[in-house]
């Protein structure tokens, strides 16, 4: 078989893409692509990984060439908060960069690209209650700008080219194998390790702010049911809502605290996150999604919160012998 490439394989969805992908289609057949952030053990030496800079045409061209790619699932972005303040490489990496994946797959004859979309492609003007899948996009967000280019791009490549480029729009990704970063929903999963390691948790966001989320397995089992579903049911591409559940920093505290009896939480709002959680949806309509590739979410708050606590409890018992050996 053609192989399949992953961009962003050390990212919190592409390190764990990468393994279930593997599982599927072989090791072999799944090459892992890094660039800057180190790319997990498990990734790294359980099958092909490679360099590749998606800022760099010459790079990006090489590795689907050079590999005979037939699928690439491009993962490779900077999420909201860390675009906010490096603009510049932002718009290298989440536009120029998606740019030059499109092109070498048309001039490689690439037959599938996925790109993955977000809640941050909508903004303030969008209605924020079970937000239809089209609607106003006005995003306030480098970010969300940049999501709504990968979505009319995807779409321009399907209908003026006929590439098969399909995304949906993920909401908060929650898991438990990668530390948070500078995603605005990342304290969903800070707060996990904080209640663990601490017994209490300063949130940035407002105890109101309600959000969708997604817990990983249930993000992985999306992104693969589409890239593997019926073309011919298909009347969206690239602009798929999907949601799982939506909760506020309140919620999920109240929920870890019935698991964790000790653990409290107090607020220090951060006003750069907080404005772009403001302006993304309380929760969405998927309906497009469940009706052309039947999706549906294994995962509601507290069977997250269970395999969440249950998962890190002992990856950090892990790390914690670890230092005492060494």
């Amino acid at each position: 078989m053609r192989k399949i490439l992953v961009t962003g394989a050390a990212g919190q969805i592409g390190s764990e893409l990468v393994p279930a992908l593997r599982q599927l289609y072989g090791d072999e057949n799944v090459i892992a692509a890094g660039h800057r952030t180190p790319m997990p053990d498990d990734v790294r030496e359980s099958g092909p990984a490679i360099t590749v800079d998606v800022t760099d045409v010459a790079s990006v061209q090489r590795a689907v060439r050079d590999h005979d790619v037939g699928t690439v699932y491009h993962m490779s972005s900077l999420l909201s908060a860390l675009a906010e303040t490096n603009r510049q490489r932002a718009h290298a990496v989440n536009i120029e960069g998606l740019y030059n994946v499109l092109e070498a797959a048309v001039d490689n004859d690439v037959d599938q690209v996925i790109v993955p979309s977000s809640i941050a492609a909508f903004g303030p003007d969008t209605p924020p209650d079970n937000t239809p899948n089209e609607t106003l996009q006005r995003p306030t967000t480098l970010y969300g700008i940049s999501k709504v280019f990968g979505e009319l791009m995807g779409n321009y490549y399907v209908e003026k080219l006929g590439l098969d480029v399909r995304g949906l729009r993920l909401p908060g990704i929650i898991s438990w194998k990668t530390e948070p970063t500078a995603g605005t929903t990342d304290y969903a999963v800070a707060i996990f390790y904080a209640a663990i390691r601490d017994g209490r948790y300063t949130c940035y966001l407002r105890p109101d702010t309600r959000l969708p989320m997604m817990y990983m397995p249930d993000c992985i089992k999306a992104i693969i049911d589409l890239a593997r579903a019926d073309a011919s049911r298909l009347r969206h591409h690239t602009d798929f809502n999907v949601g799982a559940v939506s909760f506020t920093p309140a919620e999920l505290a109240e929920v870890i605290a019935s698991r964790l009896p000790d653990f409290s939480i107090d607020y220090d709002v951060d006003p750069l996150r907080q404005g772009i959680a403001d302006s993304w949806p309380n929760s969405l309509d998927d309906s497009a999604a469940r009706e052309e590739w039947d999706w549906n979410p294994s995962f509601d708050l507290d069977a997250m919160a269970d395999d969440m606590l249950d998962n890190l409890s002992r990856k950090l018992a892990g790390e914690g012998r670890s230092d005492q050996e060494e």
